[in-house]
């Protein structure tokens, strides 16, 4: 199973780069000059990914240490791709690397680029990037908390209010426990819920399983210790819809009057939110 998810995630990341090949853009001579320069910066990561692809098949035993140099060739190759669309706002050059990029930024980034003042806004390719800011819009930062009834992990109907706006900061915490990226990032939240969790610090689950075993077996596997949520819906969760919830892992921080104050915390934004909150 590891070894068939490696190989998707490879072929996955090379087949990115074919999008700029293919469409058509009516772009100056400048602007041309500029996408040639930047997609041959784009090229030598995916002969990277190509290479990684190709030692993957022939020597499967080394997947564990193909598998972060691929990661780390695929973020640099985003970052790049998230260069590309802040630098070129009064143009079309962003449309052909939005789909890549967008699920990287946090909602204050998705919305600069969603500004309608950009040059390539009312573009197609625009339509996904909208439709998740719109998404991110239910849970932006500076809202009030919407409650809703969830059963728990012993099917029991609880109310997101029974934690949050009493005082305490809460984040609520969507992931399921077929999601490789949030079982990755677990033992960061974990760590820090046992530094916080004496200081007032809360932390609810909700998840986005179908199978309660599997779902209640991970919650013992990864140490969480916080209250559990879930309906079993998969991605037709009502949370996903409460809350605009179109990826996992993903997180909203709540204030102790129920304003949202942050989202999608993970790695070291998290720790360094929560020390900013508590003093250390």
């Amino acid at each position: 199973m590891k070894k068939f998810f490696v190989m998707a995630m490879l072929s996955a990341f090379v087949a990115l780069g074919a999008c700029a090949q293919e469409t058509d853009l009516q772009l100056t001579a400048d602007q041309k000059a500029k996408l040639q320069a930047y997609q041959q910066e784009l090229d030598e990561y995916d002969k990277q990914l190509s290479q990684f692809e190709a030692e993957a098949k022939s020597s499967p035993e080394k997947i564990n240490e193909i598998r972060p140099k691929a990661m780390e060739a695929y973020s640099k190759k985003l970052t790049k791709e998230l260069q590309i669309v802040r630098e070129n706002s009064d143009n079309l050059i962003p449309v052909l690397y939005i789909d890549d990029v967008i699920y990287m930024l946090d909602y204050d980034d998705l919305k600069a680029v969603c500004n309608p003042a950009n040059a390539y806004y009312q573009h197609p390719s625009m339509d996904k990037a909208r439709t998740m800011l719109a998404k991110m819009e239910k849970r932006a930062p500076g809202k009030m908390f919407t409650d809703m009834t969830i059963k728990d992990i012993d099917g029991k109907d609880r109310k997101l209010s029974e934690w949050i706006g009493h005082g305490q900061y809460v984040m609520i915490d969507f992931w399921a426990s077929w999601c490789g990226p949030c079982r990755q990032e677990m033992p960061n939240v974990v760590a820090n819920y046992a530094k916080y969790h004496e200081k007032g610090f809360e932390i609810i689950g909700i998840s986005f399983d179908q199978k309660a075993e599997a779902w209640k077996s991970a919650v013992g596997q990864l140490g969480m210790t916080w209250p559990q949520l879930s309906d079993l819906g998969g991605w037709k969760s009502s949370a996903a819809d409460v809350y605009g919830i179109s990826s996992i892992p993903a997180s909203i921080l709540i204030d102790g009057q129920g304003k949202i104050v942050a989202i999608d915390l993970r790695g070291s934004k998290l720790g360094d939110k929560l020390k900013e909150i508590y003093g250390f």
